[in-house]
């Protein structure tokens, strides 16, 4: 199976060079995603919000990559303030309780845009059949 890369369509992933998603072979690589709503551009305020639009596109990356969310192996979660961490963190048991990847949290200075309160990256590898 060759790479393939997948976007969101986000006017800055051509800009600065990147991919919202690598696909290689069994393994869907997930770039650090923020909490933009990218049907309006918008950042929510909240972290909670945040938290749930960072695996809304996550979950559609993977998805158009030929993936599911239960294909996660890893993740690796940034936040901008320790106070967000209980509210990220449910959102993340909601979503993952299941799932349970190898996970990581560091709590960070911030982030590429004051607004910006979390941040995901992902690594999936397909189950075989």
């Amino acid at each position: 199976m060759s790479r393939r890369l997948i976007s969101t369509g986000s006017p800055l992933e051509k800009t600065v060079g990147y991919s919202r998603a690598v696909i290689d072979g069994d393994f869907a690589f997930v770039a650090g995603t923020t909490g933009y709503d990218y049907t309006t551009m918008a950042m929510p305020a909240d972290v909670t919000s945040q938290s749930r639009n960072c695996f809304k596109t996550i979950a559609a990356a993977l998805k158009e990559g030929g993936f599911e969310m239960a294909d996660i192996v890893r993740a690796t979660y940034y936040v901008t303030d320790a106070s967000y961490i209980d509210a990220h963190f449910a959102v993340c048991g909601e979503v993952l309780g299941d799932i349970r990847p190898a996970a990581t949290l560091l709590v960070v200075s911030a982030l590429a845009k004051p607004e910006m309160k979390v941040e995901i990256e992902i690594t999936a590898k397909r189950r075989s059949l």
